[in-house]
Formats: structure tokens, sequence, C-alpha cells
């Protein structure tokens, strides 16, 4: 194939328009076939391009394993969580359901994080290995950072300052190069994962969230935290090829490719909607109402079909979709999560197993994928963001370097009460829980987390912790945004009450 055929993308359809991508139409120009066409003539199919992607996916490389590739769980095996208040990714044995130990990259929240000395990651989020290498990337978000480390070893080889708001990324098909989108600063940044260090930073649109690339290699795909659209870049050449719009909402967090790289799965969290895009075409294949607090999507290939699983972490339910080629998936099963706030997913080397971490509970459930069911429960490090399985992570099957930083300390929810005497942590299949509340112990205090949906829009809330005579002490106080929703807000102090409730501070002068 030609450099001009292979580099040219196809025209796309959105909302109706005929548009071709900058890097098609300057090829184009390029190309002297392309010039001689006339508007009368044949023109080329408009999935050329994205159906060689395709073909291409399911025999190569640089992603989860392909379909076709069963790989039995095994001691040599690894799962691997990343929490957030303790700063540590938790290893965890697969095959006998066995946490090892936590890798420590970081001070607990709350400890020196705020030290003009302090120099170790911030806020462990995001996670992905490179296939075969013994490579895993952790990123963080509060400190900027990706620390690559060596699976064998347990111990972080390179540790680089990357984007603003850094969040989730993926390797390159030789395992050279960590690809991560930078929430804050609109760009991907490429690094070293052999040396450590910055390539080179590339404009990818506003608020990229999630870099996932092609089984091939050949192609990254990535979504945004501001605008409805995926941005697809031309992995060789560094350069934007062009972009699927029309997205169910502008804010997706997470997004996952199938390892036949035919379909990629975006939530959006706010809106409890998932897009489902059809990469063959590259279009949007449907919509789905999927709940809120929808987060990571993840694929299991069984004897009885390909599916697509789903966290949403405002139901503490995992749901179940059977894949389909063009029409819209249908609902398989729903699986009651036994924790809170399901975030990471990730299925093991055969597909038998399907791991999914508890954010709120600092827990991992372990799912059958054959009878859709939670068959253990793993108390893992403080707040699991992100979660991946890795097949021989550890060809030696052993554990080295691994400490205890923040595990066997779990967090637990507690009640609250909503200003009108309404129990807050109910949970509406709609609209989840109005106030969640979790304390969990930090660096010798107690940190409550509190997420709030559907309150007041812009109203400043005080929170008390509520004591067995209902004596009220306050704890802290925040405002909502404009959809009523206030989704992080912590507060460090001793937690002696039993409840939580909220008062309504100050009401906006335009209410």
């Amino acid at each position: 194939m030609s450099e001009v055929t292979e580099r040219r993308r196809p025209p796309r359809i959105r909302a109706g328009v005929l548009t071709l991508s900058t890097a098609a139409l300057v090829v184009g120009i390029a190309a002297v076939g392309l010039l001689s066409r006339s508007a009368s003539a044949t023109p080329p199919p408009l999935v050329t391009e994205a159906a060689q992607r395709a073909d291409a996916a399911a025999s190569t490389a640089g992603g989860p394993l392909p379909s076709t590739a069963v790989v039995p769980i095994s001691a040599h095996d690894r799962v691997y969580t990343a929490d957030q208040t303790s700063n540590t990714v938790t290893v965890i044995d697969p095959s006998t359901s066995r946490v090892l130990g936590a890798i420590p990259l970081g001070a607990q929240r709350l400890a020196n994080l705020l030290h003009p000395q302090y120099l170790a990651s911030i806020d462990v989020h995001g996670l992905m290995y490179a296939p075969g290498r013994q490579r895993l990337a952790v990123v963080s978000v509060g400190s900027n950072t990706v620390d690559i480390v060596d699976t064998t070893t347990n111990r972080a080889i390179s540790h680089t300052d990357v984007g603003r708001a850094s969040h989730e990324g993926w390797f390159t098909a030789d395992g050279t190069q960590f690809w991560v989108a930078d929430r804050g600063r609109d760009t991907v940044t490429m690094v070293d994962a052999v040396h450590g260090g910055v390539i080179t930073n590339l404009p990818v649109g506003p608020g990229p969230s999630k870099v996932v690339m092609s089984p091939d290699g050949r192609w990254a795909y990535i979504n945004h935290i501001s605008t409805p659209e995926i941005t697809i870049v031309n992995v060789a050449a560094r350069t934007v090829a062009g972009t699927i719009t029309g997205l169910a909402d502008r804010f997706s967090s997470d997004l996952a490719i199938s390892s036949d790289g035919q379909q990629l799965w975006v939530p959006h969290k706010r809106a409890g909607k998932t897009t489902v895009v059809d990469l063959v075409h590259d279009r949007v294949q449907a919509v789905l109402t999927t709940g809120p607090d929808t987060n990571h999507p993840n694929f299991a290939h069984t004897p009885t079909g390909d599916y697509a699983y789903l966290t949403v972490g405002g139901l503490d339910e995992t749901l179940v979709y059977r894949r389909t080629g063009t029409e819209t998936p249908a609902l398989a099963a729903t699986i009651h999560d036994t924790g809170t706030a399901p975030h990471g997913i990730w299925p093991s080397g055969d597909y038998t197993r399907m791991y999914v971490s508890m954010e709120k509970s600092d827990s991992l459930d372990v799912i059958d994928t054959a009878t859709n069911t939670v068959v253990t429960t793993l108390a893992v490090g403080q707040e699991p963001q992100a979660l991946v399985y890795v097949p021989n992570a550890s060809p030696q099957g052993d554990a080295p370097n691994l400490g205890t930083q923040g595990l066997g300390q779990q967090g637990h929810d507690v009640p609250t009460l909503l200003p009108d005497g309404v129990p807050g942590q109910t949970v509406d299949p709609v609209l989840g829980r109005r106030l969640e509340a979790t304390v969990r112990p930090v660096a010798a205090v107690d940190m409550v987390d509190l997420q709030a949906r559907h309150l007041q829009p812009v109203t400043t809330y005080t929170a008390f912790q509520v004591d067995a005579g209902g004596r009220r002490t306050r704890l802290v106080t925040f405002t909502t945004d404009a959809s009523g929703a206030a989704p992080y807000v912590l507060a460090f102090t001793f937690f002696t009450g039993r409840s939580i409730a909220l008062q309504v501070a100050s009401i906006p002068p335009s209410r």
C-alpha cells in the first residue's frame, strides 16, 4: 500500500454533512489520481481505511489480547489497582485471589504532600501495561506524573513529569512509548517508556481524557471531557487524522476498544449514558442509557458470545451487554456488586473472570463471566480507580519489594440526611444516591469523602457529623455546580459521628 493511500482517511458523514479530515484533504491534493476525479465519478468507499484497521486488528498486538488468544489464569499473572488515597498500586495474584502487597508511589493523603520538598506521586489514578514486556504505566493526576514500573521487581524505573491533569493512557505496540491524555493541557504527552522523559506533546483538542490504540498499534483514539467527539491520531506520523462526532455527551471520562478493533465504548459519567462507536464505519452505532456515574467499560469473549461490561458507580452495579455488529447492544445481565461505587474493570486473560474495583469500599469484586455473579471480594488499597489484569506480569511467579501501605484501612459508608430530612443515600434507579459519604482512616485522622448529586444548583451547603445523641458538629462547606452536583468534597477530621447531615448555608440572590 502506498504511503499516500495508507495515510488518507476516508470522507466522514456527520449530521448529514460530508466532510474531509484535514489530513485527508492535504494528502488528497498531493495525489494526482484524486485531483483528476470529477464530481460525476464514482466516489471511493467511505469505509475503506476504517475497515482496513478493523481487519488488521484481530491478528496483531499492542493492546488487550485478541479474542483468539486465550491465556489461562496462572500464578505468573497479576491484577493491579491504582489507589488514589493511599497512593499505591495494589498487587494481586489472580490464581489464588490473594493480595500480595502494595507498591508505594507516594505518601498517603494529608501526610506531607504539600511540603515544598515532596517529590513523589500524588493521586495515583490511571494504569496501563505493555503486553509481554513486564512494564506497567501508572498515572498520578495530582502530581501530573507517569511512573513506569517493572512488574518483575515491583519498582519504578522512571518518573516523568507530563501535562496538567494527566489521566489515562496506552503503550505503543513496541512498548517503547506511553501516550497519556492531559485533561488540562489539550495535549497527549508521549513518554519514553524505556529511559523516561517526554518525547513530545501532540495537541488533540480540548480536555483529552484517555488514549487507547487499535490492536495493530497504527491508530490512537482519544475521548474528551469538554467536547462530544473522538479524536483519531496516526500513531506513526503523530498527526491528528480525523474525528468522530455525535457522541451522547461532551464529558467522557473513560473509553475502551474491543480487542477485535471494531468498537469503542465511551461512557458519559455525568449524563449516565454510553456511546457505542462503530470503528468499521467510524460512526456512532448506538447510545445506551446506562445509569448515574457510568464509569469504565471492558470486554469478555465467552463460549456464549462477545460481551461488554460497564461499571455504574451510582447504582453499585456492573452491566453486561451482548455486543452486536451493527444493531443496538442488548442488556444481558445486571450484576449487583458487593461494594460501593464500582470503577475500574478488566478481564482475565481467558475471559473467565472480570475484575472490578470498588472506589468507595476499597475492595475488588471478582466476577465469574459464565454466571455473571460475584464469586470473591478482596480488600485492596484506598480509593481504587483504574484496574488492569496483566498476563505473565511476573514470569518467576514471585512478588518482591511490596509493602502494606493503605492495606487494611478500608473505607465505610455512613448514613446521610438531606436538608428536607430525606435520607440521601437511598439508591434511586435513575438518579443514584443524592448524597454519599465515605469515611476512611488516613495518616492518623479520618478522611470524609462526600459526593452529592441533584441538589440545588449553585448553592452552598454545610455538612455536619451527627453523633448518637443528635448533636451536630460542622465538617465542611461546599458549593454545588450548575447541575446541583458536587462530585468530590473532602474533609479531614476525627470522625466520631453516626451519620452526616446537610444544611443550606446560602442561596444566590438571583434565586
